[in-house]
Formats: C-alpha cells, structure tokens, sequence
C-alpha cells in the first residue's frame, strides 16, 4: 500500500504508462497479475470431488444460501446506510454511489480461493471444503453476473452486461478451466501425490508475488486518490468489516443448530465471509477504470480482509467445544 501510494505520488510517469495498456476498459497488466494469483489457487479445486455433494449436503445448503441469498444483499444494506446516512457529511453522493459499486461487487463475491488458507487454520475438513469450493465456483459463473447488475441497477449506477460477462470470463471462466486442465493433465502423467506434494508448492511464491504486485499496482493508481481523502479509507472499511463479521455468523451459528461438526461448520463460515477479491478488483477496473473511487473500494476490502479473517479464524478456533465431534471425512 505505501510503496504503491508513493510511487502514484513521486512517479506518476509509472502508472501513467500501465494505463495506456487496457483493453474494453480492461487493465492488461493488472489482468495479468490477478492471473498469476488466481491460477495456482483454481489449480487446487477438485471437480471430481462434487460427486460427494449428496453425502453431508446440510453444510453446502448454509454455505449456498449464506453466500448467495443473503451476503450480496447485506452488503448493499450496510454499505448504503453507511455512505448515505452515517457518513454523508464526510462523502458526496456520487462517491457514495461508487463506493458501493465497490462494495456491491464484494458482497457478490464469495472466497473460491483464499478460503483454502482459512479452513487449514481452522483445521476445516479438506475434502468437503474442496467441495464447497467447487460448486461455489459453478454456481459464481451463473449467480454474479445477475446480481451485480441488479443490485448496481437498483444503486442507478449503469453496467453494461458485455463488460460484466467478459470480466466473468477472464477472471473465472479462463483460470477455472486452465487450473482443471493443468490439473487433470500433471495427475495423469505423475499422480496425485506429486501433484499436491511437488506440482502445486512450486507456484505458490507465485500466488503471493502476483498479489503484492497487484497491490503496489492499484494503490499507485489510487495514490492521489487516498492522500487527498485518507478518511475514505476508514469510512469504507468499517461497513466491509461489518459486513465480513455478520456473514461469518449468518453461517457458523446455524451449522451449530444444525449440529455440524466443527471442521466443516468453519469452512462454511469463512467462505461466506471471505471475498473472491481478486474478481471483485478485476471487475471494478473493468467497469470503472483502474483510478477510479469503486476500484479503491475494492482494494480497501484486501487490505481489511486479511486481519478480519484472522480475528474470525481465532473465534472459530476458541469455540471448537460448540460443535459435535468429527463425523468421518467424505471421499
């Protein structure tokens, strides 16, 4: 964040330059980093896995539901009644209307690839939260592209379906179906253990260069942006974060009453919570511009995501005794 700021700041020629590479508003070097971060992590979800949808389904319908019922359209209610009532002394309508544009993107993008990391801390059961993951990228292919636009039609802000599903497609569509190929090819030719043991460590430097990267890229283009409004990074944090708690929630306490076991009831929890940020970023950029209030609302829910989600991964630690002992791992 701070060598991103000062590079917008002291080198505007750098910024300046990476702008002029985009195509149907797309960033083209920001495109390429979210590839290099999103690729590893889609190289890790196991479609076969979701012929074992029908054996413990109960911990999916709270994932599906908290994910896609509710979370898009709390968010859009928190982030409103922030931006236009508790901060309206602090922020313009007008961005307001893109920070939720920001926000609303979020909440319509549930985690597909950091919840991995979130379920190992919790010791989450790794096979149902592959499952999880799987059909939660199936159904992020069909559900997001609707509900952002109705939600951001109900927030007047104007989205043309083309640059949506083609965002869609760039960042979903094409990592998904390269991870799955590289994945089917490198098991067959080596198998699964070399796969997860050797193939996949390899690109996991990767994951975090291509993030940073990304970070220091769209800070330097908000540079101007956060130095002359460095309150908007608090006013647009603390609805995320809200929002990140209440959803975390909305899905633990029910697989508590469902009588789940721990180690699935906190994968569903943090799925939920978590953000699929790097479609989120990519999808903001495409519709907005790299420079523009609804990216760095975007990027404000990087920053605060990390921290929250470990805050959480420690209640969901602390509250083990909640849940009923293991059931044996599906397969």
């Amino acid at each position: 964040m701070a060598a991103g700021v000062l590079i917008g700041k002291f080198l505007p020629v750098i910024p300046t330059f990476l702008n002029q590479f985009e195509y149907a508003r797309v960033s083209i070097p920001v495109a390429i980093l979210i590839w290099v971060m999103i690729y590893p992590m889609m190289m890790k979800v196991d479609f076969k896995s979701i012929k074992n949808v029908g054996k413990n389904p109960r911990g999916l319908f709270v994932t599906w539901i908290a994910n896609w019922v509710i979370k898009p359209f709390t968010m859009y209610a928190i982030a409103s009644l922030f931006l236009y009532v508790v901060f309206k002394g602090f922020i313009t309508p007008d961005l307001a209307k893109e920070y939720l544009a920001g926000a609303v993107l979020l909440g319509a993008a549930p985690c597909t690839a950091m919840v991995f990391v979130w379920s190992t801390l919790t010791k989450g059961d790794p096979a149902y939260t592959v499952v999880q993951v799987a059909t939660n990228d199936l159904i992020i292919l069909i559900a997001f592209v609707p509900i952002v636009k109705f939600l951001l039609g109900v927030s007047n802000v104007s989205v043309p379906w083309d640059t949506l599903i083609l965002s869609v497609v760039l960042f979903v569509v094409i990592p998904l179906t390269g991870g799955i190929f590289t994945r089917l090819l490198v098991t067959k030719r080596r198998g699964l253990e070399y796969f997860e043991k050797q193939f996949l460590p390899k690109f996991d430097n990767a994951t975090i260069v291509g993030l940073l990267l990304t970070l220091i890229l769209l800070f330097a283009f908000q540079g101007d942006t956060i130095l002359n409004n460095p309150l908007h990074i608090l006013l647009i944090a603390l609805p995320l974060t809200i929002q990140t708690f209440l959803i975390f929630f909305i899905s633990y306490i029910p697989c508590r009453w469902l009588k789940l076991p721990h180690n699935i009831a906190a994968p569903a929890g943090m799925i939920g919570a978590s953000n699929f940020f790097e479609l989120a970023v990519a999808v903001a950029i495409a519709l907005f511009g790299t420079s523009s209030p609804a990216a760095l609302a975007t990027t404000v829910g990087v920053l605060t995501e990390v921290p929250v989600m470990l805050i959480l991964v420690k209640i969901a630690n602390k509250t083990t005794q909640w849940f009923p002992k293991p059931s044996p791992d599906i397969k």
